[in-house]
Order: structure tokens, then C-alpha cells, then sequence
């Protein structure tokens, strides 16, 4: 059986419920627009404008979705609709706490924005974990595979010696290419399962978040 030391964690759709994707989706409904389409677009703007990256404002991104969708709210009104839906899952934070008792490598690899620093000041999970790649603060996303090295050199981490929590496929492969294994997460309960298998253990866990 392989020996994993690194557990590398996306944020959104693994640790928390997506915010960005059911935020951006509400935002549409409410204004007549294609939900799918609205979230969509915000995606495409949050990496074409750099702002995933750290190189452009988060003024600047709204003022670019507002100008494509014609929707004329407030940026603090539409990033109150994100924000308060990243809503973290207790099971998955339960994990994490007992993986770090154990005495595992913990790492969140996330394409985030300042806002994940304001859901740590919300929410408290940054202690959870020995370190935080936010592609806002590196200034690479997960798509581009240079990340997940950077990643590793900065854990000293061999790849075989990973296991990636990633909600997103293409993520996946990306990581898959540098020799990371990795785990799909459509539920959290079911990835945690893969998880406590591919460890080769149980992890006790309690729907209680730490």
C-alpha cells in the first residue's frame, strides 16, 4: 500500500458548499438571467480579468460583470451573495482536525481570491492546516500544472507521497500529471470514505466541527 504524509485540499466544494458557483447562480435568478450562464461568465471573468491571480481588483472584476450582464447591484451586495454560502462542511473539518492529530502534512490548494482570507476571519480553518496555497497570493491557479510543483517543492513532498481533494476533474488531471493521486469530491461523506481507504484507516469521525 502506498504511504501518503501530504493531504492537499481545494477549498470551495471540498472543505465549504461552492459559494461561487450557487452565489454567482443566484445572483442570475434574481435578475431574469440564465443562472448557468451568469456563473459561468464569473468564471471566465475572475480568471481573464488575473483577479484569481492577484493581478487585478476585486472592483475591477465586478465592474466587468456588471458591464456583461448588465446587473447594476452593489460590489458588496453581490459579494454577500458568495460569501455567506461558503458555508463550511463539518464532516470535512472534522477530518481535517483529526488527520492533523495524526500527524499528516495538511495543505489547502485553492483557486481563491481575498475572499478566503474573510471566510478564514468568519470561520477559523486556517489553524487547521501547515500551510494555505490561495492562487491569489501565489500568482499561479491550478490551471496551470506548474502549481502542484510548486506546491510539492514548498512541502518537500515527493509526489507519490500526496493525495489531492479537488471537486473540479480537470484539477485533477493536472495533479494526476505531476504524479499526484487524486480524489474526486462530489460528496463529502463518499470522499472521505475513498480517503479513509486509501490511508488504510478509520478516522473516527463526528459531524462536529472542531
Amino acid at each position: 500500500m502506498t504511504v501518503y504524509s501530504t493531504l492537499l485540499f481545494d477549498f470551495g466544494g471540498v472543505l465549504a458548499a461552492e459559494g461561487f458557483r450557487t452565489g454567482l447562480e443566484a445572483i442570475g435568478r434574481e435578475q431574469g438571467l440564465d443562472p448557468v450562464e451568469t456563473f459561468s461568465l464569473g468564471q471566465e471573468i475572475v480568471y481573464s480579468s488575473g483577479y484569481v491571480v492577484g493581478a487585478a481588483s476585486e472592483a475591477s472584476f465586478w465592474d466587468e460583470f456588471r458591464r456583461r450582464t448588465g446587473i447594476a447591484a452593489a460590489d458588496g451586495e453581490l459579494r454577500r451573495r458568495i460569501l455567506d454560502r461558503f458555508l463550511p462542511f463539518p464532516e470535512m473539518l472534522a477530518a481535517v482536525n483529526r488527520l492533523h492529530q495524526l500527524g499528516f502534512t495538511l495543505a489547502i490548494v485553492s483557486d481563491q481570491t481575498n475572499w478566503l482570507d474573510e471566510l478564514d476571519e468568519r470561520h477559523r480553518f486556517f489553524a487547521l492546516f501547515h500551510r494555505v496555497f490561495n492562487s491569489y497570493h501565489h500568482g499561479r491557479s491550478k490551471q496551470d500544472s506548474r502549481f502542484f510543483v510548486e506546491v510539492l517543492a514548498e512541502l518537500d513532498c515527493k509526489p507519490e507521497a500526496a493525495l489531492f481533494l479537488d471537486d473540479d476533474q480537470g484539477n485533477l488531471d493536472r495533479a494526476r500529471a505531476q504524479g499526484i493521486r487524486g480524489i474526486l469530491v462530489t460528496d463529502p461523506g463518499r470522499a472521505l470514505r475513498e480517503l479513509e481507504q486509501l490511508l488504510g484507516m478509520e478516522l473516527s469521525l463526528n459531524e462536529e466541527e472542531p
